[in-house]
């Protein structure tokens, strides 16, 4: 299983949320490349990079944050955050990243979303499926759509889609530990989806079951910065 620490950025900084409220916004670092450098001294190979202020105004904000960390380490970096349109899309890739995540797009605007699988492979996009209560929530997480989950996922992986991170909203920055039933639930019910677990790892001992289960990969962001799961931890699981 891939362990991919995350990053997310509010005016150049890191921080983390709870359950996505920008009120509960906490600075762990004014310097995100610091952070990323880090954690590939750690054997770290991949990095979650969420673009906030871009999930807010729903447009690219902190490219120039990416391109940083993609040119001054090797880490392979999906990100997301308010891309919305071809351009953002363009830019996410010329600065760097490896992967980007759809969340809010493939809800409001699948044919765009559609569109970017056909035209730079599956493997290049993720679709970013955030849940409450089993329904899809968009918008930074500031809405929530009548999409159920699971038919959503599976109507994505009908167009292409492998990669989904599922975040459980009501788990995220929580740290009380992740959403096992609901991941149990996808993994069960869609044969070969590249399931990335995110939201409310606690302990390190979580990441084993999460692995035994079928996750791909699973993000860890509160519980590093937290002192939870140590970057030692990491690096010997890897």
């Amino acid at each position: 299983m891939r362990i991919i620490p995350a990053i997310d950025i509010i005016e150049g900084k890191c921080v983390r949320l709870s359950k996505g409220d920008y009120n509960t916004k906490i600075i762990y670092n004014e310097n995100p490349l610091e952070v990323a450098k880090m954690f590939e001294a750690h054997g770290i190979k991949y990095l979650h990079l969420v673009d906030l202020d871009g999930a807010k105004s729903s447009k690219i904000v902190n490219h120039k944050i990416l391109e940083q960390i993609a040119s001054k380490t090797t880490l392979k970096i999906d990100f997301g955050g308010g891309l919305k349109s071809d351009a953002d899309l363009k830019i996410a890739f010329e600065s760097g990243a490896n992967q980007i995540t759809g969340g809010s797009i493939a809800v409001k605007n699948r044919e765009i979303f559609e569109k970017w699988i056909a035209d730079y492979g599956a493997d290049k996009i993720i679709l970013g499926a955030d849940a409450i209560n089993e329904k899809v929530a968009v918008s930074g997480w500031l809405e929530d759509s009548n999409e159920d989950l699971i038919p959503f996922i599976k109507n994505y992986q009908s167009k292409g889609i492998q990669y989904v991170i599922c975040t459980d909203i009501a788990k995220d920055g929580m740290l009380e530990g992740p959403s096992f039933e609901l991941y149990k639930k996808i993994l069960e019910e869609i044969n070969g989806i590249k399931l990335i677990a995110s939201g409310g790892i606690s302990t390190f001992a979580e990441l084993p079951k999460l692995a035994e289960m079928g996750c791909e990969g699973t993000i860890i962001g509160k519980a590093i910065y937290e002192g939870r799961i140590t970057l030692k931890q990491l690096e010997q699981y890897i």
